[in-house]
């Protein structure tokens, strides 16, 4: 499937098949491709939680508005971001370039971060945003559906999953085989209303 059908074509599937399972390889895959997703700095704030319990994810249901792709999914994916992942050794995430390069970019992370605490969420969500589109489309690539998903009480979640401090949850990735076909699109804008060209 090319990228273009890939995009056409994903929509948010609220009915999964339960008893389909992804296959170990299936995950690793996707899992991989999601680490392609581009971050600011290179800094790969995202943090990817795997939820697998079955129990679990019944008690993550309870506090999200019982949205049932939480436990009929084949996977439920919950992205959560470290916003203090800028100050964490920052040369590892740049191991592979120049001395010089390495010395300037660890340098500008520094500079950017430090003591700006709303820019380093805004950024970890923002890649964590990606990387949920990401995994979105190589599952659709895959032969898979998905949604994306909030309506959740994070604060209980972020309990249940056992966040550590410094860490927030952006959002669920719910992923299966679709059993229903999706609602028909409700409704684009046009393009004039969305895409302006220098300013409003």
């Amino acid at each position: 499937m090319d990228v273009s059908t890939a995009i056409e074509t994903r929509r948010a599937i609220k009915q999964f098949d339960a008893n389909h399972k992804l296959s170990e390889r299936e995950i690793e895959t996707l899992m991989s491709l999601a680490l392609f997703s581009p971050t600011a700095f290179n800094i790969q704030h995202w943090r990817f939680v795997l939820v697998r319990d079955p129990q679990l994810r019944e008690a993550i249901r309870a506090v999200s508005w019982m949205q049932s792709q939480i436990t009929e999914a084949s996977l439920l994916v919950v992205i959560c971001a470290d916003v203090n992942a800028w100050e964490k050794d920052p040369d590892r995430y740049w191991k592979n370039a120049s001395d010089e390069v390495r010395e300037g970019i660890v340098s500008a992370i520094g500079e950017y971060y430090r003591g700006r605490p709303q820019t380093q969420r805004d950024e970890a969500m923002r890649s964590c945003g990606i990387a949920a589109q990401t995994l979105m489309l190589a599952a659709k690539q895959m032969g898979y559906d998905s949604c994306p998903m909030d309506l959740s009480d994070f604060n209980e979640v972020e309990k249940l999953i056992r966040l550590p401090e410094g860490h927030v949850i952006a959002m669920f990735v719910a992923i299966g085989k679709g059993i229903r076909e999706p609602w028909p699109r409700a409704g684009q804008l046009p393009l004039d209303e969305v895409v302006l060209t220098n300013h409003f």
